[in-house]
C-alpha cells in the first residue's frame, strides 16, 4: 500500500460471473491493507470492472468510465483503473482515446489487482494482460450481495465458439474449477448464513468435462444440496447438454428450485446451424416438454437472438410461433449486432440494423404478453417468497419466489407483518399491481 492512495472503490458492471471477480479484486484489495471506499466520489482509486460482450454494455462500460473522469478532473478521485472485458477486447484503443484511465487489467489479471493497484501510488500506469487460459485460481471472495444470496461460479470461459459470441477471446477456453474447491467455497457461503445459492458459469453443464473427462454438474448439485442451503439456483444450462441424469438430479432434489435458464437463441435450424449452435428446434421442443413433464411448475427463461445473418421472415415468424406454442415465462430478446472477430460480423446476408431492432420489438412486445399472463396466473396460488426489503412509496414488502432470479425476473409485492429482509415468507398472490404480483404473507 502506498501512503495517500489506501482508499479503493470497487464499481462492476455486466454478469454475475464478473460480479464473482470483482468480489475477489475486493477481498485482496482488503487484505493487503487498503480501505475499501463505497463510493468513488472521495476515493483514491476506483476500479471499474467492466463488460465489452455487447454494444449496449460497451456503452454502459465507457459512460461509466466518463463520470470517473469527471470526479477525477474534479479533484475528487485521484486515479482510474479500467478492468475486465472491455479491457481484454479493446486495450490499445482504452490507451488512446480515454486519458484519463490511469492503468489496465485483462480478464486474466484479476489476482494481480493488488500489484496494479501499488504501481498506481507510484505513479506508474500498469497495464497487466494475463493468460486467459490458464486453470481458475482460486481467491477469497468479498460478498457485496445481499447477505441471503451469493453466487458459486463453477467455471470460467466457454469453448462452444458461437458465430455470433466473442466471450472465449475475452476469457478463455472453458476452465472447470476442482470439485473440492467448489465445495469448500460452497461449505462457507453456507455457514455465512447464504440461504440462496446460484450456480454459475457460462455453461454449467459442461462442468467437469475439461478436468475430469466427464460431465459431474449432476453429481455437484447432489452434494451442494446436502449443505444448508435453502434454495439452488441454475444458471446457465445448454439445451444439447441436458441429458436424463441431470434432469433426475434436478427434479428429485428438494432445494433445487424448478427455474431453469436455457440460453436456446432461435428454432429455426438454419439459423442454429449459422449459429454455430448444436441441436435442432425440433430437439429443443422436446427438452422443453421434457422437463416440463419432470418438473411439475418449472418456470423457463432463455435468451431469443434476432436478425442473425441470413435470417428471413419465414425464420423469424417461426420463432414468434415457437413463443407463443410453448409460452416461455421469461425471454430476454436481443437484435443482433456485428462483433468484430466473430464468424457472424463476416457472413452475408447481413440483416438491416433497422429490421433486426423492429423485429426484436415485435418479439418482446410477445414476450411481455406472455409474461403479464403468467403473473395473472398466479392469482390464488401460495409461494415461498424471499423477502427483501419494504418499499415505501407502495407500503409493501417485497421479494421473490423460485420464479424470480435476482436483477432480471421483477419480483413479488406483499403484505405482512414486519418479516426481515432474508426471511422466507408464504405469500397468497391476490392479483397484479403494474405487472407485479401482489399479495398477503399467511
Amino acid at each position: 500500500m502506498t501512503m495517500g492512495m489506501d482508499r479503493v472503490a470497487f464499481l462492476s458492471l455486466g454478469c454475475a460471473k464478473n460480479l464473482v471477480n470483482t468480489e475477489q479484486m475486493a477481498a485482496l484489495t482488503a487484505d493487503a491493507g487498503f480501505t475499501l471506499a463505497d463510493d468513488p466520489d472521495g476515493a483514491d482509486i476506483a476500479v471499474v470492472n467492466t463488460c465489452g460482450f455487447i454494444d449496449s454494455a460497451k456503452a454502459e462500460a465507457i459512460e461509466e468510465i466518463l463520470a470517473l473522469a469527471e470526479l477525477k478532473a474534479a479533484g475528487r478521485l485521484k486515479k482510474i483503473l479500467v478492468a475486465g472485458c472491455l479491457v481484454q477486447r479493446y486495450r490499445e484503443e482504452i490507451l488512446t482515446e480515454l486519458p484519463e484511465v490511469d492503468g489496465l487489467l485483462g480478464c486474466g489479471s484479476f489476482p494481480d489487482i493488488v500489484e496494479a493497484l501499488q504501481a498506481l501510488g507510484r505513479d506508474e500506469v500498469p497495464v497487466q494482460m494475463g493468460d486467459i487460459d490458464v486453470p481458475e485460481p482460486e481467491l477469497p471472495r468479498l460478498l457485496s450481495t445481499p447477505p441471503w444470496t451469493a453466487f458459486l461460479k463453477i467455471a470460467e470461459g466457454c469453448s462452444n465458439r458461437c458465430a455470433f459470441c466473442v466471450i472465449p477471446s475475452l476469457r478463455g477456453r472453458y476452465r472447470s474449477r476442482a470439485f473440492e474447491d467448489i465445495l469448500s467455497e460452497a461449505e462457507g457461503l453456507a455457514e455465512s448464513g447464504v440461504r440462496e445459492l446460484i450456480v454459475i458459469a457460462q455453461d454449467i453443464t459442461r462442468y467437469g468435462i475439461d478436468r475430469y473427462g466427464r460431465p459431474r454438474l449432476g453429481e455437484l448439485l447432489a452434494e451442494l444440496c446436502k449443505l444448508d442451503f435453502h434454495w439452488i439456483r441454475l444458471h446457465y444450462l445448454y439445451p444439447e447438454a441436458v441429458d436424463d441424469a441431470l434432469i433426475d438430479v434436478i427434479a428429485g432434489e428438494e432445494k433445487i428450485l424448478p427455474y431453469l435458464d436455457i440460453p436456446i437463441q432461435h428454432i429455426s435450424d438454419s439459423v442454429l446451424a449459422r449459429m454455430n449452435r448444436r441441436g435442432t428446434g425440433a430437439e429443443i421442443r422436446l427438452l422443453i416438454g421434457t422437463l416440463r413433464a419432470r418438473i411439475p411448475g418449472l418456470v423457463l427463461r432463455t435468451s431469443l437472438l434476432v436478425g442473425f445473418p441470413g435470417e428471413t421472415e419465414e425464420d423469424f415468424e417461426a420463432l414468434c410461433a415457437f413463443l407463443r406454442e410453448t409460452r416461455i415465462q421469461r425471454a430476454g430478446v436481443f437484435p443482433f449486432s456485428p462483433q468484430e472477430g466473430t464468424p457472424a460480423a463476416e457472413m452475408p446476408d447481413q440483416v438491416p440494423e433497422e429490421t433486426a431492432q423492429h423485429r426484436a420489438e415485435l418479439l418482446g412486445e410477445l414476450q411481455a404478453e406472455i409474461m403479464e399472463d403468467y403473473g395473472e396466473s398466479l392469482t390464488g396460488t401460495s409461494l415461498e417468497v424471499l423477502c427483501e426489503g419494504y418499499d415505501e412509496a407502495l407500503c409493501l414488502w417485497y421479494g421473490r419466489s423460485y420464479g424470480e432470479s435476482p436483477e432480471v425476473d421483477g419480483r413479488i409485492l406483499f403484505a405482512a407483518e414486519e418479516p426481515q429482509p432474508g426471511d422466507f415468507v408464504t405469500v397468497v398472490i391476490r392479483g397484479t399491481l403494474d405487472g407485479e404480483p401482489v399479495g398477503e404473507a399467511v
